[in-house]
Formats: C-alpha cells, structure tokens, sequence
C-alpha cells in the first residue's frame, strides 16, 4: 500500500523534516508523537494516529536509512503473525523537486488480512501525512529562498 506526492523543495529540505522525529508533533498527523535514533537496529516510539481508529502506540526497528532517499523500519504485532515494513522514500527529480513515496508492505500469515480490513484508513493516513509533509518542506524551502 503507498502514497506518493510531487513535492517543490529538495531531497534535503524533505530529509530534515522526516529525520528530525521530535518535531512530527507539529506536523505529522498519522504520528503525532515520535521519539528515537535513526540508527539501523534501534527501536522507534511512534504514536500511530490512523484515521477513524483510536490511537495506539508502535515501537518500529529501523531496518535502513540514507540521509536524503529513505527511511525504511519494521513493526512486529501477533505475536509475529504480522510483519510490515513502513518505508518513507525521496526521489529527486531535479534540484528543487521530488517525489515521496509513503508506504507499507504487509507480511506474515495474517499480513494480508490487516492490509485488508485498515486498507482505507491506511492509505488515508499516508495522503494526509504526505500532504502535511509537502505543505511543511515547500514552506521551509520558500522561506529559506527568501
């Protein structure tokens, strides 16, 4: 399941913004409360706010990062029967445009089942969630142009 958005600011004015998880309160509404190292291995604390559900707390590990492309991490429920890998990816276009790409990949047996029965509130959060991302780089790029 992914979102994708064009976004008029460089991979780098995106990558502070997604890199910098103390400050997603002010402005990530599918994780309004984020904390920890964007290290591979370390274990994120994310507060997942999906739309329509009560939100829930996640403790993610970061599988990988590259500073300006990618935030991948993992989340384990059931025990493992559900094992999704959340991805944020950044595809510069040309020096001041780029496409974020916001997904996730269901997996383990009940996997699919999860994807099926959160899909709409899912994809939901990542738009909204993209949305709020470009509107918060595009006027940091703005500003920082003068």
């Amino acid at each position: 399941m992914e979102h994708r958005i064009g976004v008029q600011a460089p991979a780098e004015v995106i990558w502070n913004i997604v890199s910098d998880l103390e400050r997603w309160s002010e402005w990530n509404p599918l994780y309004p409360k984020a904390a920890g190292a964007i290290r591979i291995g370390s274990q994120l604390t994310l507060t997942l706010a999906l739309p329509g559900q009560a939100q829930r707390q996640i403790q993610p590990v970061v599988l990988e990062w590259v500073p300006n492309e990618q935030l991948h991490w993992r989340l384990t429920m059931l025990g493992g029967l559900v094992n999704n890998v959340r991805y944020i990816e950044i595809e510069q276009l040309a020096e001041e445009s780029c496409i974020v790409s916001n997904g996730e990949i269901f997996g383990g047996l009940m996997g699919p089942t999860v994807a099926k029965s959160l899909g709409r509130a899912v994809h939901r959060g990542f738009r909204e969630m993209n949305e709020a991302l470009k509107a918060r780089a595009e006027a940091h790029w703005s500003a920082a142009k003068g």
